[in-house]
């Protein structure tokens, strides 16, 4: 069965969808409110949200005593070409 999903900003306009739902045979199903979207995409690019269970100590070894300063990174390699 195809699906389509509905976003919406006013609890009136799920009221009027459950009550179309009972004349034109659609089913109306309320997500989860634990259910999170884990994909999303920025300009096409897929981003995967992380939970707890990802292991990261494998790259301790590789930032451990460079003094690497999160300041010095976001002015040199994040910045915006204008």
């Amino acid at each position: 069965m195809p699906e389509i999903t509905i976003k919406y900003k006013n609890k009136k306009t799920l009221e009027a969808l459950i009550d179309f739902s009972k004349y034109f045979d659609f089913s109306v199903v309320l997500p989860n409110k634990k259910t999170v979207e884990k994909i999303s995409y920025i300009n096409g690019v897929e981003i995967i949200l992380a939970d707890k269970s990802i292991d990261i100590s494998e790259t301790e070894n590789i930032f451990t005593g460079k003094n690497i300063i999160s300041k010095d990174v976001r002015k040199t390699a994040w910045q915006r070409k204008k």
